[in-house]
């Protein structure tokens, strides 16, 4: 609990066995988790089976692999389900650091955002981390022309270190997102389109052989997919389109 509120940490997993309990023990190293969620999509490896041993956690299998996006729909779900009002999803595979937990989840509970990223650039260390360069301007490019199209300033919408207060996760019409990668996308704008704010914290992060990265080519998917999402948000504020991720909202 934080202030009364129930904590939940939700972990998107796909083949992070080897990371699994190391990020589990951070994670209730902070003490003010209630519980924790672990959805499976379909790995291959142990890490349905080694989540089931954990304490104060509750796992879900996939029997087939529904995607980054997919598996985010079922996280979101059986937190609500379980009556959170602090949703904190955080990576199996370590990248991110858990510590951060109780200040995201302050900043909630405290109503100062209802969304907290926490944002590998605000720091400035994201390279020395180990981000590939190329990957690093990706980065800076997609976040600059997102901020122009969503009228917004953020440091990166790429992060996937993200705490929600149940009350977005509630309004935000998510089923209608991609399963893939470009999820997380689709969910911030969805965030800045139904008036929102998003506050951002610096965030440490590492890149490592056990930790999930998409190719090459999965990347330049997603940089398109993210620059759709921007044109289809400014197309719909300008009521020149109408999407289903975007509906037709009283302003």
């Amino acid at each position: 609990m934080y202030d009364h509120l129930k904590v939940i940490v939700v972990m998107p997993a796909y083949n992070a066995a080897q990371t699994l309990q190391q990020t589990y023990d951070e994670v209730m190293e902070q003490k003010i988790v209630d519980h924790v969620i672990v959805v499976d999509d379909g790995s291959s490896d142990d890490t349905a089976s080694l989540a089931e041993a954990l304490p104060h956690t509750t796992v879900y299998r996939h029997e087939t692999n529904k995607g980054y996006g997919g598996n985010q729909k079922t996280c979101y779900r059986l937190a609500l389900a379980q009556e959170a009002d602090i949703v904190i999803m955080v990576h199996p595979d370590y990248q991110y650091t858990p510590k951060l937990i109780p200040a995201m989840a302050s900043i909630i509970a405290n109503d100062l955002y209802p969304c907290v990223l926490g944002s590998r650039i605000l720091g400035g260390s994201s390279l020395r981390g180990g981000m590939p360069w190329w990957k690093y301007l990706a980065n800076r490019f997609l976040t600059a022309a997102e901020n122009i199209f969503l009228g917004a300033k953020l440091a990166e919408y790429h992060t996937g270190y993200r705490a929600f207060s149940r009350k977005i996760l509630e309004s935000l019409p998510l089923d209608n997102n991609s399963d893939d990668f470009v999820f997380d996308n689709q969910m911030l704008a969805q965030v800045i389109w139904f008036g929102y704010t998003i506050g951002e914290i610096t965030c440490p992060t590492k890149y490592f052989a056990e930790a999930s990265s998409i190719n090459f080519k999965r990347s330049v998917q997603y940089g398109i997919g993210c620059l759709r999402t921007a044109i289809t948000f400014r197309l719909a504020r300008w009521k020149l389109y109408k999407s289903p991720i975007f509906p037709t909202i009283d302003l």
